[in-house]
């Protein structure tokens, strides 16, 4: 059996096993702001999901990500759906992500039914990555 709840402080072991990006005082925000999900197979944590504000008022999935034994599973696209839902229940009408162009989650997204909305070129040599694409999709 599937679950999805808000993370919470207790899950920080696991959350830090998944997501190397963020730090301890924006995950305890994640935790404060309910911006953040765990997925949970069984009462077993797989997945996390964090989110912000883009512009202060579109949903931005910056982090979704399965345990490697979990995935391709359709574990991603429950929890994916479960966030939109949650965004359509807080009254919003739109949602974006984004990924890098060297990497397959474009692929995911769009299967989801996220439309490509752009990219952004980061060249400044300490930050310099691939190209970031953006998507977007009506909730």
């Amino acid at each position: 059996m599937l679950k999805v709840r808000y993370v919470s402080k207790e899950d920080a072991s696991f959350w830090f096993k998944l997501d190397k990006h963020l730090t301890k005082e924006e995950y305890n925000k994640k935790v404060d702001d309910k911006r953040g999900y765990v997925l949970l197979k069984e009462d077993i944590p797989i997945g996390v999901l964090r989110y912000n504000l883009f512009w202060d008022n579109i949903p931005f999935c910056t982090l979704i990500y399965i345990d490697l034994n979990y995935q391709h599973n359709g574990y991603g696209k429950y929890l994916m759906e479960n966030w939109e839902r949650d965004m359509k229940s807080l009254g919003y009408g739109m949602v974006m992500t984004s990924t890098q162009v060297d990497e397959n989650a474009q692929h995911f997204y769009r299967k989801l039914n996220y439309q490509d909305a752009g990219g952004l070129i980061i060249n400044i040599p300490e930050y310099k990555q691939p190209m970031e694409m953006f998507f977007i999709k009506a909730i």
